[in-house]
């Protein structure tokens, strides 16, 4: 272990310091001292260090991260795509960085021409009416919108909906947002071609749904070719088309959710939109509505504020530098992007739908390893080619989701990457699929060159230790 790979309490000396203070020379000041209640009984423990420990360790942690900036992250179009700095330095002018969230409207009116901006622009994009910028997040949009979509229903006395239809490829937090809105989920099957089973689809409809919740394209990247039929359907039976726009990228300029059909819709303004949101956050899922259900768009309560400025911020400088005439562009070139990586491994990773994609795609594992030998432990499974791509520094994409494959792997390439730097990657997969079939243990044992190899993610996520001396 290097000398500045250790934790900074390990790299302590009892007495050094980083800084030193002139002594007080005006006499003790009674309005400065704090109460007896809130002072420690004993001095806290940190660590002591000179002021370039300090400026090393924490230099070293952040080179310890992977970030867009620093290497290619092939899970980008539909989560962590590149921020152009321009976007940074317009989120950091003085007149929209010191703003308060308690500021009155009059003092604000530039931040409001921005909500008012980013509203049109969203509507033209997007086909729906109007939007609201309350929702902090993906999630959190598709709760608003399904309490819409209650509020719609219980508005027309029609209380008896109750049901809300999601695919089997969803995304998680589709069952998720409908379970907690008080709905009963019920599944619809996908057909071998990895698209909603329209025949599947037709007995599930009824006076019970309140609606049907769509990823297009969906989570295997694939575009939902009868989706007007499905509007009409649904439509036909009562119910309305819930939009979830994580995957909206490869549709920007292209194609708009409300000329499909679809009543309500969420954007994730941190993934379409170019904020990176790696850690958690930050977020912001503003939620849109056909013009016949603007009435119900919420106001307040969803939450404290009106959303995150700051992201919503930078996806309108996004959406502004690229403009109506080249946002179409980066869909496309998302969509090259994974269509030429797809056809370039389809001979070392098993496709098991071959179909043109969008701005993602899944593999089911190596071909050349086989499923019964990753599973029997004799040979190298996904989650192993995750480990190794760690060796050449890129980021490990989506593995074992959706749960339609066992050994499933999805790649999305982001439409900023250059072919150079897709080759590369290509390079790297067919390398490790080589490896796995002449040595699966090369595989099993990564990374081997990582700050750390494979930590206990289960235990760590559950029981995790945040306080140096714990473990």
């Amino acid at each position: 272990m290097k000398y500045y790979d250790k934790l900074i309490f390990e790299l302590s000396k009892p007495g050094r310091t980083g800084y030193s203070l002139p002594e007080n020379e005006y006499g003790r000041c009674l309005c400065c001292e704090l109460p007896e209640g809130l002072k420690r009984a004993q001095a806290p423990e940190l660590p002591e260090v000179s002021e370039i420990d300090v400026v090393r360790h924490y230099t070293n942690l952040s080179q310890m991260n992977f970030g867009v900036d620093t290497g290619f992250y092939p899970l980008g179009s539909c989560t962590m795509k590149y921020n152009p700095k321009i976007n940074e330095e317009i989120a950091a002018i003085p007149g929209f960085n010191g703003l308060h969230p308690l500021q009155p409207a009059s003092t604000v009116p530039g931040a409001l021409a921005v909500y008012e901006g980013m509203d049109k622009a969203l509507a033209a994009i997007t086909g729906m009416a109007h939007f609201t910028f309350l929702p902090c997040a993906g999630a959190h949009g598709e709760l608003t919108g399904l309490m819409i979509m209650r509020q719609y229903h219980m508005s027309r006395g029609d209380l008896a909906r109750t049901k809300v239809i999601v695919p089997d490829s969803a995304h998680g937090t589709n069952p998720a947002s409908a379970a907690v809105c008080g709905l009963e989920i019920v599944e619809v099957k996908s057909n071998a071609n990895g698209l909603v089973d329209v025949e599947d689809l037709k007995p599930l409809l009824g006076p019970e749904i309140a609606g049907i919740m769509m990823t297009n394209p969906n989570t295997l990247g694939l575009f939902e070719k009868e989706i007007k039929e499905i509007a009409a359907l649904v439509h036909e039976c009562g119910g309305l088309l819930y939009y979830d726009g994580a995957n909206m990228n490869p549709l920007l300029g292209v194609v708009r959710p409300g000329d499909m059909g679809f009543d309500i819709m969420h954007l994730n303004l941190h993934k379409t939109f170019s904020t990176p949101h790696g850690g958690g956050g930050p977020g912001s899922g503003p939620v849109g509505v056909a013009q016949h259900l603007a009435k119900f768009l919420p106001e307040t309560r969803v939450s404290g504020f009106n959303g995150n400025f700051g992201v919503i911020l930078r996806a309108y400088a996004y959406i502004l530098a690229l403009g109506r005439q080249n946002i179409k562009f980066a869909g496309k070139f998302a969509t090259l992007s994974a269509n030429y990586i797809k056809e370039c491994l389809k001979d070392k990773y098993k496709l098991p739908i071959p179909s043109i994609c969008k701005h993602e795609f899944v593999y089911d594992g190596l071909i050349n390893d086989g499923a019964d030998k990753a599973e029997d432990g004799h040979g190298a499974t996904t989650l192993d080619v995750a480990k190794r791509l760690l060796d050449f520094g890129f980021h490990a994409p989506t593995i074992y989701f959706p749960l339609l494959f066992h050994q499933a792997l999805m790649i999305e390439p982001t439409e900023t990457e250059s072919k150079e730097t897709i080759d590369e990657f290509i390079g790297v997969m067919r390398r490790i699929a080589d490896e796995a079939a002449a040595d699966p243990m090369i595989l099993r044992n990564a990374p081997h060159n990582t700050p750390i190899r494979r930590p206990d993610e289960t235990t760590a996520a559950r029981q995790p230790i945040l306080k140096y001396g714990d473990q």
